[in-house]
């Protein structure tokens, strides 16, 4: 297996890429690196083979047969400890020395991506982000508003499968307009309905679909848009300091997936040129798409995962655009009292009410 770490040229030390500066950046003596100096390293990856070895060597042979199932083991080159995980890891850190390294046969040859959007935020904008999510959610267990409660944070690049396609739009509507007015005797209505029809041409670029059956789809697609005009040539140098997967969801599992939300979002857009009417309801839709190219890449992305009474919950942070999503538990004791206290000043006005109107009847 084929492994890359990138070390400094001062001091030996383990470099990683720095959102912040968008350099190699090395933490024990700050010395700086342009990613396009590491360039040469990325070459080699079209001649790598998964037997081949780059000072690292492939371990787990005394591994029983069942428990080696998905799984691959590393020897890290600078302390010897063993790096465990599954055969789409691409890019980790050593879980004794903290020494990061790209598993670089993962991205070698027809496995390497076009295209990464390196991380522009980094550690401290994900956990500043979680307090803003966390602010103003009076129902919220107090033990979420503390970071130390938090099991993981990591920065992981998600595989993806950028999607073009043209589609040719055919859609019916029926609509009303409704029109009220009165004189000195009567009110008056008039509903008029009508048949709308659309007819058009829309083309859809780089449609982002999921590539890594690890990560939750639903949570990818609510943290979008990813701004493509960021994205760089693949050099595995970004990857260094983080996480990253190969994927294990294939292009040609993906299509599907890409039709319907280009169909989606072109009933969505034609919808838009529907206006005037009091109500629109398609009515019936044809739209052909005619598949374009597809491209891989790797997309930043901030994971964070916390517990709670035994469920485990997890947060995700566009690490380009900052968005971030996630789901929050309910205290239920605060909740039972807040529900108690309104109920209990509702209940108080309805007795104050009643007293008033009982005084003049």
């Amino acid at each position: 297996m084929a492994l890359l770490e990138y070390k400094c040229p001062n001091c030996g030390g383990a470099i990683q890429f720095d959102p912040g500066t968008q350099e190699m950046v090395c933490p024990y003596c700050d010395s700086v690196m342009n990613v396009d100096a590491l360039r040469a390293m990325d070459e080699a990856l079209d001649h790598v083979r998964e037997e081949d070895g780059i000072g690292w060597i492939y371990e787990g042979g005394e591994w029983q047969q069942d428990e080696r199932q998905g799984m691959v083991v590393y020897s890290c080159h600078s302390c010897g400890g063993e790096i465990v995980g599954d055969e789409t890891l691409g890019a980790t850190a050593c879980p004794f020395c903290g020494n990061p390294v790209v598993i670089s046969s993962k991205f070698a040859g027809t496995l390497r991506p076009d295209l990464v959007i390196p991380f522009k935020l980094g550690k401290a904008e994900a956990l500043q982000a979680m307090q803003r999510h966390y602010f103003g959610k009076k129902l919220l267990p107090e033990v979420f508003k503390d970071r130390s409660h938090l099991d993981e944070v990591k920065g992981v690049y998600v595989p993806f499968w950028l999607f073009d396609a043209d589609a040719d739009v055919k859609i019916e509507y029926n609509a009303t307009k409704t029109r009220f007015w009165s004189d000195s005797n009567y009110n008056y209505t008039e509903t008029s309905t009508y048949h709308v029809f659309r007819e058009g041409e829309i083309g859809f670029n780089q449609i982002p679909i999921d590539g890594s059956q690890a990560v939750d789809d639903a949570l990818m697609e609510s943290i979008e848009p990813f701004h493509m005009k960021d994205a760089v040539d693949f050099q595995s140098a970004y990857l260094a300091g983080y996480f990253a997967n190969k994927y294990d969801v294939g292009a040609t599992q993906s299509i599907k997936r890409a039709d319907e939300r280009a169909k989606n979002s072109a009933i969505a857009v034609f919808a838009k040129t529907v206006t005037g009417y009091n109500m629109v309801v398609p009515r019936d839709s044809n739209i052909q798409l005619k598949s374009g190219g597809v491209r891989y890449a790797l997309l930043p992305v901030w994971l964070l995962s916390t517990s709670w009474q035994g469920k485990k919950y997890t947060f995700a942070m566009n690490g380009q655009t900052g968005k971030f999503v996630g789901d929050l538990p309910l205290d239920k004791a605060a909740y039972k009292s807040w529900f108690l206290k309104i109920f209990g000043v509702s209940a108080a006005a309805l007795v104050i009410i009643s007293q008033i109107i009982a005084r003049f009847m």
